[in-house]
């Protein structure tokens, strides 16, 4: 508790019955054991309420990160599921022919 190991306990013990006296110390100790315990109970509550509101973000969250997973994968889906028909070259039986030059009107003038 505290760091605080037996030996340490047993000194602290003893200085408080020299200070305080006998008659006073059990009154005393009641008093820091309802005081700890009241400590105790408000640190739980504000852990309890700590978890409640992180456990609503966390419910928050998901419900935004699902529909977004899911356009994600239908996009990665869609991307990697067909290959682009710009990708695909068809060609016919027959070779491309060159286009003719045009008329040079120049030289019949």
């Amino acid at each position: 508790m505290f760091g605080i190991g037996m030996p340490e306990m047993i000194v602290i013990l003893v200085i408080a019955l020299i200070v305080i006296g006998p008659s006073k110390l059990p009154e005393i100790a009641r008093s820091i054991g309802k005081g700890y315990g009241e400590f105790s109970r408000s640190m739980r509550s504000v852990r309890e309420d700590f978890e409640d509101m992180t456990s609503d973000f966390e419910e928050e969250r998901q419900m935004l990160k699902n529909p977004i997973d899911e356009i994600a994968k239908k996009a990665k889906n869609s991307l990697f599921e067909d290959e682009p028909s710009s990708s695909k070259t068809t060609t016919s039986g027959k070779g491309a022919s060159p286009a003719a030059p045009p008329d040079d009107d120049r030289e019949n003038a």
